[in-house]
């Protein structure tokens, strides 16, 4: 990997265009590198991984008005839509798909100075691959970069710190892996990566207090903006430029400012992208600062055995989970019984409490609007607070994979006075965790959401075809999707009539 400084340059300064980062991104995107066997299995799993929570997620309302309007965009030769047979507009089959993966919170992760979810490249990129007759193979390719991408920029480039939403290096990756798909020149990719960047810049309130469903519109927008600044760049048009770095560009006016500097690894020529291999998948539904969280609950739920003896539980962990998901955060819709389920699944409180209560998760369930106002839930719910404490948030940030960690240490301290410690660095499907997620999780796992939504004999076939995406043709490429019967698809709610 190679460190490339980035920083603010004045209008007037010379800058050459090779310097630029989004040419530097543009180079790995068009470097003719083989994809390693090991980025190859890992990206199997993942479109496994994605179509398990998109299965689950197929009757919920924000995914079906997401489908609804893929729908009223048919087009040939098109992309496929989760849940439906048919072809459709690559950039609306994006979206769809974007909202069907992200709607649960389920899916992969990547923390480090910034979050990510970069399962979130697979939908558009997959949907022009579908549209433009590309092989499974070439497929694989454009992945491997979309994943490598939006994680060498989560590495070195924080966006909460200043308000922006995640997605923001989600669009340019997408942008990227779908140059990488098509064999598309460096001009070409710069300038969508450009696009995508520049139309991908929100704010981070979809994340905060009242919580809605454009938690999981968000990623799929960048997606489909991706899908369309590729489409605007072939035609010839152009992006703002430096974009990252120009005197009014994205780091002197939304990041850090002028004088701030960032150090954002990248493969050099000829190197491998084997980022995807950082990165992690959910065994619970919630977000990914959660997930020690409840393996730890679920752990101490038989050793404290009577919880109405509880007095207070407070978990000490990293700045990150302290003020995004914990009480840090200071958003009292953490607390309500009658929140959102968004909400929920950013409110640790929330999910300790459950879990400690229920010693499961379940998808649905845990987040059961009868489940969040039993009068017990609410009473535990509210004895739960978070403190950073710094050797958490050390190992938040290391670049040391061996002791990267986003768990926490509980303290729960009874009626009695007694206090019971216990602690959790890593999920248990984590790859240091107790038990890491392999091909026959990732399988178990798509079984498991996909139970009564998907046919047996069409779980069957989509996993066979998963397996081998790097051997699918072009005609056989549709078939990393799946269709689901008229009686589960009217399980969802009636749907208002929007535009079209």
């Amino acid at each position: 990997m190679k460190n490339h400084l980035v920083r603010t340059h004045r209008s007037a300064e010379h800058f050459p265009r090779e310097h630029h980062l989004a040419w530097r991104i543009a180079e790995v995107a068009t470097d003719p590198v083989e994809v390693v066997p090991e980025t190859e299995e890992m990206v199997v799993n993942r479109i496994i991984d994605n179509a398990a929570v998109a299965a689950a997620s197929l009757t919920r309302r924000p995914v079906a008005n997401a489908r609804a309007q893929a729908l009223a965009h048919p087009y040939r030769p098109g992309a496929t839509v989760f849940g439906v047979a048919g072809r459709f507009s690559p950039e609306w089959a994006a979206w769809a798909n974007g909202v069907a993966v992200r709607e649960l919170d389920f899916h992969d992760t990547f923390l480090a100075a910034e979050y990510s979810h970069p399962g979130d490249n697979i939908p558009a990129i997959l949907a022009v691959a579908q549209h433009t007759g590309r092989s499974g193979r070439e497929l694989i390719r454009g992945l491997a970069t979309g994943y490598e991408i939006q994680i060498d920029l989560v590495r070195a480039i924080c966006l909460h710190e200043h308000k922006v939403d995640h997605v923001a290096h989600l669009g340019p990756s997408a942008a990227a892996g779908i140059g990488t798909l098509l064999g598309l020149d460096a001009e070409t990719v710069y300038q969508a990566i450009g696009q995508a960047l520049h139309t991908t810049t929100a704010t981070r309130q979809s994340r905060k207090g009242e919580i809605s469903s454009w938690k999981a519109y968000a990623p799929a927008f960048a997606g489909k903006m991706a899908v369309e600044a590729v489409d605007r760049a072939l035609r010839g048009e152009g992006a703002p430029a430096p974009i990252w770095e120009g005197e009014d560009g994205v780091i002197a006016r939304l990041l850090g400012g002028p004088d701030t500097e960032y150090s954002v690894p990248l493969p050099g020529p000829g190197e491998p992208k084997r980022a995807i291999l950082d990165s992690y998948t959910k065994e619970h539904s919630a977000e990914y600062q959660s997930q020690a969280p409840i393996d730890l609950a679920r752990r101490m739920h038989e050793r404290i055995g009577d919880l109405e003896q509880i007095a207070s539980i407070v978990l000490y962990t990293s700045h990150h989970t302290h003020v995004v998901i914990g009480t840090g955060s200071n958003d009292p819709q953490k607390f309500d019984p009658t929140a959102s389920r968004e909400t929920l699944d950013h409110s640790v409180m929330y999910i300790f409490a459950v879990a400690l209560q229920d010693g499961v998760w379940h998808h649905e369930r845990s987040y059961a609007p009868e489940r969040a106002r039993r009068p017990d839930t609410v009473e535990l719910w509210h004895k739960i607070s978070t403190t950073e404490d710094p050797e958490w948030t050390r190992r938040y940030h290391s670049a040391d994979l061996d002791e990267k960690a986003f768990g926490a240490r509980a303290e729960i301290t009874l009626k009695s006075g007694e206090v019971i410690v216990d602690e959790l660095a890593v999920a248990d499907a984590h790859p240091l965790g107790a038990r890491p997620f392999g091909r026959e999780q990732y399988i178990a796992k798509f079984r498991t959401l996909a139970e009564g939504v998907v046919d047996p004999a069409e779980q069957d076939r989509f996993l066979e075809a998963a397996q081998r995406t790097a051997d699918l043709s072009s005609d056989e490429l549709s078939q990393l999707s799946f269709p689901v019967s008229d009686e589960v698809l009217a399980r969802a709610p009636k749907l208002p009539k929007g535009l079209f």
